[in-house]
């Protein structure tokens, strides 16, 4: 439910913070004391677009903050989460708007900045404003097959979901097999350039790691000559006198006196012999490396235009030679594809057709589901209208298949299968005994309007979840009994969900749990608009208003209490039980 709503600088609004509560509502007021702001606040709310001319006069930006309670389990918590927006159950969830003067607004949720498109998501599942002059979702054709589905949902939901389970298979294949005939003035092409570049690598033979240790070998063979002067000259100087011969000597002599100060020549004797023996070992080892040092021209000649083969197919097709080979794997993949094409599309296109069958088979299933329940859903809604005064309205929802001329045969009409099935779902409706079936949207009579509206809001109420319904002079174009019947049908329909009703109809308002009059005033050469919630002796005296205009006497005050004292009545009876 809305807990509470508070404006700042919306058009003739400066300051408004009104408390709801359970049940159903309505907001009475002269005509153009600005009951509609309240609409507007809700609807910047919910996600709607704002404009600048919105903002009070000679103020920087408007504001509106609305607080909601919603149960656990509701979709929205699910929505929030999905958007990455703190919530729970156990808190409210609070809205902010600002509409600033240049035009461009700020929205946050639990503290949150969203973008309007996250609001608009979000505020699609927690008020719906239903408006007269508004285009409604419920007169959108393109929407009549989602309500149906929602009213429908235990019956044709399991079903529903089998189906776009085969559906998800179907235009997978469908886009594979797309994918490769479209491919085919190139595959050719393609299928010759492969061809080349697979032979090209297999003849170069190419090792992994080769193209380092070639390049190690290379700087090897192009210094080889200084490398054997350094190596032989280095081997010399140790093998002379003053080299292996002079370090023994050396030893030999500090060893015949170590004994007369062993505690410091043992240890430098030590170290002198030890360093004989390595370099000892370094000369073996020397001359082992001179004996190997090659300098052959001819093969740092292969070795560079082995480096020069390797480096044009680096170019070409990887930065090391371990990612050419796996190009050419690659490749090699992709030739056996092409080479094997119509072997494959013959496979593919008789898959295709396979899960076309199953699709549309499901999608027969789907329809059967869907006819049943919009007869029910027929029945549902001539009663509601039967309530409200329009008994002799007949309403049916008409269902055919999609066709398409690109789509596919399926019981003689070419058929498009869609992710929601192979249906167009539409509302159509007779308001007088002998006229013809017609679009919802195509009813003249602005009553009409209203009342299959209401008529259809009660019953989706039960199913879509929303908490919060508002309706915007739905009772405009009835008088008498019908409008009575409006005033029952909303205070029922608040049963499963809060209920919001500008009105300007006694017979409405005196049905209301909570009424809020809106007044406007000029205070300072400022218009001001106020909102305040009325008690019993206030909604009696705006009763007395709503029925006898600017004069209040004696008699109307009377019949005000009167049809305050019947309502309550009524409500004792019971007339609001759970849908």
């Amino acid at each position: 439910m809305l807990v509470s709503l508070s404006i700042r600088n919306l058009a003739v609004v400066e300051s408004v913070d009104v408390h709801f509560h359970q049940g159903f509502h309505v907001l009475t007021g002269e005509t153009g004391a600005g009951k509609s702001i309240i609409i507007d606040a809700l609807v910047l709310i919910s996600g709607g677009r704002g404009a600048a001319d919105l903002v009070r006069y000679g103020c920087d930006k408007a504001e509106m903050e609305a607080l909601f309670e919603l149960p656990a389990g509701h979709p929205v918590w699910e929505v929030l989460a999905k958007l990455g927006i703190q919530g729970n159950a156990d808190e409210h969830l609070l809205i902010r708007r600002e509409l600033a003067s240049s035009g461009k607004s700020t929205s946050r949720i639990n503290g949150q900045l969203v973008n309007l498109s996250m609001l608009r998501e979000v505020g699609e599942h927690i008020v719906n404003i239903h408006g007269q002059h508004e285009p409604q979702n419920l007169l959108r054709t393109d929407r009549h097959l989602a309500l149906l589905d929602t009213y429908g949902d235990g019956m044709i939901g399991p079903v529903k979901a089998r189906y776009r389970e085969r559906y998800g298979a179907f235009v997978k294949a469908e886009k594979e097999l797309r994918e490769l005939q479209e491919s085919s003035q190139k595959s050719y092409q393609m299928l010759d350039m492969y061809r080349f570049q697979l032979e090209e690598i297999a003849s170069a033979r190419l090792q992994p790691g080769e193209d380092e240790l070639l390049a190690e070998e290379r700087v090897k063979l192009s210094h080889s000559e200084k490398m054997m002067d350094a190596v032989a000259g280095a081997y010399e100087l140790l093998q002379s006198q003053q080299g292996l011969d002079a370090v023994s000597s050396a030893a030999a002599m500090l060893e015949d006196i170590s004994h007369y100060d062993s505690k410091q020549l043992q240890p430098i004797t030590e170290q002198i012999q030890s360093a004989y023996y390595q370099l000892e070992d370094a000369v073996f080892q020397l001359r082992s490396y001179r004996e190997q040092i090659e300098f052959n021209p001819e093969r740092l000649q292969e070795v560079e235009q082995r480096l020069a083969l390797i480096a044009g197919l680096r170019r070409k097709y990887g930065d090391s030679v371990e990612q050419i080979l796996e190009y050419s794997q690659k490749i090699e993949h992709e030739t056996d594809k092409l080479e094997n094409k119509d072997e494959r599309l013959e496979k593919l296109t008789a898959q295709r057709d396979k899960l076309l069958a199953e699709l549309l088979a499901a999608a027969d299933e789907l329809s059967a589901a869907r006819k049943q329940c919009a007869e029910d859903l027929a029945v549902q809604v001539e009663r509601e209208l039967n309530e409200l005064q329009m008994g002799r309205t007949s309403l049916r929802v008409k269902i055919d298949p999609l066709e398409d001329a690109r789509g596919y045969e399926w019981n003689g009409r070419k058929i498009r299968p869609t992710k929601q099935g192979i249906d167009n779902a539409e509302f159509l409706i007779s308001a007088n005994p002998g006229e013809p079936l017609r679009p919802l949207g195509k009813i003249a009579s602005g009553g009409e309007i209203s009342r299959v509206m209401l008529a259809l809001k009660s019953i989706f109420a039960r199913h879509d979840q929303i908490p919060v319904l508002i309706f915007d002079e739905v009772d405009t174009g009835v008088s008498g009994r019908a409008a009575q019947s409006i005033a029952e049908k909303l205070y029922r329909l608040s049963s499963v969900c809060q209920v919001f009703s500008i009105t300007h109809l006694p017979q409405v308002a005196c049905m209301a749990d909570s009424q809020y009059l809106i007044e406007k005033s000029v205070q300072d050469g400022r218009t001001m608009t106020q909102v305040e919630e009325l008690s019993d002796e206030g909604r009696v005296k705006e009763l007395a208003r709503m029925l006898g205009g600017v004069e209040i006497t004696q008699k109307t005050l009377h019949h005000a209490q009167e049809m305050l004292n019947l309502a309550q009545a009524q409500k004792r009876e019971g007339h609001r039980v759970e849908q």
